[in-house]
């Protein structure tokens, strides 16, 4: 099966491309979800983590505090690594059990860290879902309502625009409007069957 990782910056528009990839019968895994469900109560992800960083991580109610988590990764880079360390193996781990269960002649893995984390191997092409730095702030700043300097202490952290042009076997250009959006994936999506 042909392996398609999907990746880009924040507010680059993953997502959506990932939903119109969908809309095609494409399957989908995301990287995301799967790291959301390892660390939900009771799994051994959430028991690491809250080893490592201990029990301020957690709300009152045992769900793994998002926010509180985001702060101390983004006031440390150590500690950001010491999390990819504990998460980042069992996301992959997922993501090729979830393979194996497909029968689709490729398949789209959003993998938003995928160059970050040096895992590019893992797939068999790259796709880019790309747009200027000022376009990915201002959608982030309309979504997530997060303070500028926050904004670009993500973007910052994340792979340059240019680094991600490089690793990519292909590129969607996200800057402007949605119709030449559905264009775009409905030509890779042909090229991806005729490569499977």
């Amino acid at each position: 099966m042909l392996k398609i990782g999907l990746t880009g910056g924040i507010g680059s528009g993953k997502s959506t491309v990932a939903k119109y990839f969908s809309d095609l019968d494409t399957s989908i895994i995301d990287a995301d979800i799967i790291a959301q469900q390892l660390v939900e109560p009771g799994k051994p992800a959430l028991k690491s983590i809250v080893n490592h960083f201990g029990e301020k991580i957690l709300l009152p109610s045992g769900v793994l505090d998002r926010n509180q988590l985001r702060e101390t990764i983004f006031t440390d880079p150590k500690q950001k690594k010491n999390l990819e360390a504990i998460l980042h193996p069992l996301v992959y781990s997922e993501i090729e059990s979830q393979i194996e269960q497909l029968s689709s002649p490729y398949c789209i893995i959003s993998i938003p860290l995928l160059i970050e984390t040096g895992m590019e191997h893992f797939v068999d092409r790259i796709l880019v879902i790309d747009c200027p730095v000022e376009v990915q702030f201002n959608r982030v700043k309309k979504r997530d309502l997060l303070s500028d300097a926050r904004i670009n202490s993500i973007i910052g952290s994340q792979a340059t625009r240019e680094q991600r042009l490089l690793a990519a076997n292909d590129i969607i250009d996200n800057s402007n409007n949605t119709q030449a959006l559905a264009e775009q994936v409905k030509k890779l999506h042909n090229l991806y069957i005729s490569l499977a």
